[in-house]
């Protein structure tokens, strides 16, 4: 399973386990810029957003959970 499939599934099973998201951020990853999870996001209508190459202070909370 590639790791596009395994976000895409992980990323169902948080939103069966939890509640959908209006937005999902992320960077441009290849993990996050697939088609699998292109598809996935559009079919459960949840707006994926990347932020700018290079920018990681985009998002924060993120860089800082994956410093510890």
């Amino acid at each position: 399973m590639t790791a596009s499939l395994r976000v895409a599934r992980e990323l169902t099973d948080l939103i069966v386990q939890r509640s959908k998201p209006d937005m999902i951020v992320s960077d441009h990853g290849t993990e996050f810029t697939s088609n699998a999870i292109l598809a996935s996001s559009k079919d459960r209508r949840v707006e994926w957003h990347y932020i700018a190459p290079g920018k990681p202070t985009k998002n924060a909370f993120v860089e800082s959970f994956n410093g510890r």
